[in-house]
């Protein structure tokens, strides 16, 4: 499978889910199980390789002002998150984390911004095809401090100063 086919899946089954990031995960399992395994391996080193990217200081900034807080669980479902939002909004908020405030046509806190399903949804068709837990990806390690400069995400003004569309847009 190559990046084009994994951004594809990430978008049909989001637009198939409206949006809803469980029926999405729920849609993506399905899709997956029409595969190969090692095809469905092929798109958990996709999903895994863009988590590991978006493990970033500047999107951690960028998702505490949407979410209103992020702790470290729930940055990791803000990074699933926005995978499963598709290869735009993904590869627009890393080359800019503030033009999430553009890039999104809406956001409600209560349902996006989480989607830890979607993170597991590779592992599941795996297993339901194989009956096996899902092997090493081989995949460099993950890691272990955020990229980039670190942000005082308790630092109102700071984070208004770096992030004014999102703090503006989310944040009144």
């Amino acid at each position: 499978m190559d990046e084009t086919e994994f951004w594809e899946i990430v978008d049909s089954t989001r637009e198939a889910a409206e949006g809803d990031p469980e029926d999405q995960a729920d849609l993506l399992v399905e899709r997956l199980l029409n595969y190969d395994p090692d095809a469905v391996l092929d798109f958990a080193r996709h999903f895994e390789a863009r988590f590991n990217r978006a493990y970033r200081w500047d999107l951690w900034g960028a998702a505490w002002v949407l979410l209103g807080g992020a702790s470290d669980d729930a940055f990791d479902n803000f990074r699933c998150w926005l995978i499963g939002q598709g290869r735009e909004v993904f590869e627009g908020a890393l080359h800019e984390p503030d033009d999430l405030a553009e890039l999104l046509d809406d956001f409600d806190e209560e349902v996006d911004g989480d989607a830890e399903e979607l993170g597991y949804a590779a592992d599941e068709a795996y297993e339901q095809l194989t009956g096996q837990e899902t092997p090493e990806l081989g995949l460099p390690r993950p890691p272990r401090e955020p990229a980039g400069t670190a942000l005082d995400f308790e630092d109102d003004a700071a984070l208004s100063q770096r992030f004014p569309k999102l703090w503006d847009a989310f944040r009144p």
